[in-house]
């Protein structure tokens, strides 16, 4: 039987942290957001906040990256157990979950509110986010080309197409805040015949 691990003080504090900095960014934006507020509702002193994080720049990338990492570790199968439909099926559900959460869409919104103001926010959270994903399809689809199954000459151009049409129509729903949901069906049914028309567009044709 495995022994839970146990957090450490210092790891329960960072987590407070981590926690409430994520609130606060989503609710109130990054401006808006003091040091001495995430310590506030974190329940730790501005000193400890500063020890972790060592500027809320910083935090602000920490809890992006959390989530996305979080995003990357269960997204795919890998390439080289299973054929390019399949992979690319279960990335567009796991991307498109990441993309449609709450703390992702407000996490957006503040980065296009705030870009003229501080247009260092949209550059670390493209950073962080988007572009990491980008290099994770940019991999997925390098493998493939490699096995010679994908005819791909640009797979920077190829990666950023995917993700870019995997959006589509469900993306801008959430985005306008438009309040007839898209049915599950119809997002699975999308998913499939979008990922069927990208591969066919670069040679492989799904069975």
């Amino acid at each position: 039987m495995a022994i839970p691990k146990v957090r450490s003080k210092s790891e329960e504090k960072r987590q407070q942290i981590y926690d409430a900095a994520s609130k606060l960014f989503c609710d109130n934006g990054f401006a808006a957001t003091s040091m001495d507020l995430v310590a506030k509702n974190a329940g730790v002193s501005k000193q400890t906040v500063y020890s972790h994080f060592g500027s809320k720049d910083e935090l602000f990338v920490a809890t992006i990256t959390a989530r996305c990492e979080e995003f990357l570790s269960t997204s795919t199968a890998s390439p080289k157990d299973s054929d390019p439909y399949t992979t690319l099926c279960q990335y567009a559900e796991h991307f498109l979950a990441l993309l449609l959460s709450p703390e992702a869409l407000a996490i957006h919104r503040i980065c296009i509110n705030e870009s003229t103001s501080y247009p260092h926010v949209s550059r670390l959270f493209y950073k962080a986010g988007p572009e990491r994903v980008i290099a994770e399809v940019r991999d997925i689809l390098a493998e493939y080309k490699q096995q010679n199954i994908l005819a791909i000459d640009d797979i920077h151009t190829a990666a950023t197409q995917f993700l870019s049409v995997i959006k589509g129509e469900i993306w801008m729903h959430k985005e306008y805040n438009i309040e007839k949901p898209i049915s599950m069906d119809k997002v699975t049914l999308y998913i499939q015949n979008t990922v069927r028309h990208f591969l066919v567009g670069y040679g492989y044709h799904p069975a």
